[in-house]
């Protein structure tokens, strides 16, 4: 994963500046369809998801009030962490964008939606939405690249901490939710001086993320559990398995957005003096798809296709998969790479990826010893010889 504008083989190297300019403007076209046919049929997907969703919960917790027969534990569970992934995938992630603030309806709207999650709403949307969509996948400025403790990038200094980063990555999947509330803290950074523990800003907003967690965690571990009686413990145990599947499945989602082999990572200083149809064009890029069944891109909140959110953050999800045909074939008609596989490739591409940036450069081909695919090309040669 070399950033790339320091790749000997440039992607993009055939397009020319009026070639990318003319792909924003068909970029342009896309959202504008969508925009001009959102409508009646839109409203009710959305108003349906999230009265199911609801039914689903609350039918899950009332089965999990007799969750000390095992049969019901099941049931109870599974449903609950469905629940939970549809709260926060398809639900709380495409509200919180604005996808459906076009309706005015003060109930499923950007400004006042609170999800199923340790990190106040607030604070997610100018961690995600200000800073990772505005940034995607430049080394530096877009912390949603290894999360600020992986190294993701081969140019990236290589220091002995990181040969423990495939262990910080399972834990962080296993906390998911308790890993972007710090992310969005930016927790590493504001508790490395005293100055920055003491800001007011961050004490205030550290404050906040508390208050969250804390209510969480009494809505899952006290207040449910008690709730069942003679059922307490295993509700309680019931409720922690549904988080851990939610976060689980949520890590290895996000994973396949912009980590798998494919997707291009780039220089800080490229994006100076950026254009729209660059800035599209970075989004293509730098995002990969999921393929798979309707139930699949659903249980994603539609994530799976990743590289229309990032085209289009702020269209409703349930039209990703109609436009996902004309981004391919724009894609196809200038020569770029489409990104997308099944889950079970992509998340082991981009674990694969979280092994291999652990360790120094070389250091796997050293180990094995070299084969065809390892050897570098001709021009690779000349390069590392310049």
């Amino acid at each position: 994963m070399t950033v790339l504008q320091k790749k000997t083989h440039n992607p993009i190297g055939h397009l020319t500046p009026e070639d990318i300019e003319q792909i924003g403007v068909e970029l342009d076209a896309i959202r504008q369809s969508v925009i001009d046919t959102r409508g009646a049929a839109d409203a009710a997907y959305i108003r349906k998801v999230i009265a199911t969703q609801r039914k689903l919960e609350l039918g899950s917790r009332a089965v999990l009030l007799v969750s000390m027969f095992p049969p019901a534990w099941v049931v109870g569970t599974a449903g609950l962490a469905v629940a939970k992934i549809i709260e926060n995938m398809e639900i709380g992630h495409n509200v919180m964008h604005g996808q459906w603030d076009w309706m005015r309806d003060p109930k499923i709207h950007s400004t006042t939606w609170e999800w199923d999650n340790a990190s106040p709403s607030e604070q997610w949307k100018h961690s995600h939405n200000e800073l990772h969509h505005t940034y995607t996948n430049v080394i530096g400025k877009d912390n949603d690249l290894g999360y600020g403790i992986m190294r993701v990038d081969e140019d990236q200094r290589w220091v002995p901490l990181y040969a423990a980063q495939p262990l910080w990555n399972f834990v962080n999947a296993c906390f998911f939710e308790y890993g972007i509330a710090a992310y969005d803290l930016e927790l590493g950074k504001n508790l490395a001086t005293k100055e920055r523990r003491q800001d007011p800003d961050f004490r205030a907003r550290a404050t906040v993320t508390l208050k969250k967690i804390r209510n969480q965690m009494t809505k899952d571990y006290v207040i449910h559990p008690l709730l069942s009686g003679p059922s307490f413990l295993s509700t309680l145990g019931a409720n922690a398995t549904a988080n851990l599947i939610r976060n689980l499945w949520t890590h290895s989602v996000i994973m396949c957005g912009h980590f798998p082999e494919g997707v291009e990572t780039f220089e800080r200083r490229s994006i100076v003096g950026e254009t729209r149809g660059e800035w599209y064009l970075r989004q293509m890029l730098g995002s990969a798809n999921i393929s798979g069944s309707k139930a699949m891109h659903f249980m994603t909140g539609n994530l799976s296709f990743q590289i229309e959110h990032h085209l289009f953050p702020d269209l409703p999800s349930n039209r990703y998969q109609e436009i996902a045909p004309q981004v391919q074939d724009l894609f196809r008609r200038y020569g770029l790479t489409y990104t997308t596989g099944s889950l079970p490739r992509q998340v082991a591409s981009a674990w694969k990826k979280v092994f291999r940036l652990s360790l120094p450069n070389g250091a796997l081909r050293r180990g094995r010893g070299a084969t065809v695919t390892d050897l570098p090309t001709a021009p690779a040669r000349e390069h590392a010889a310049a």
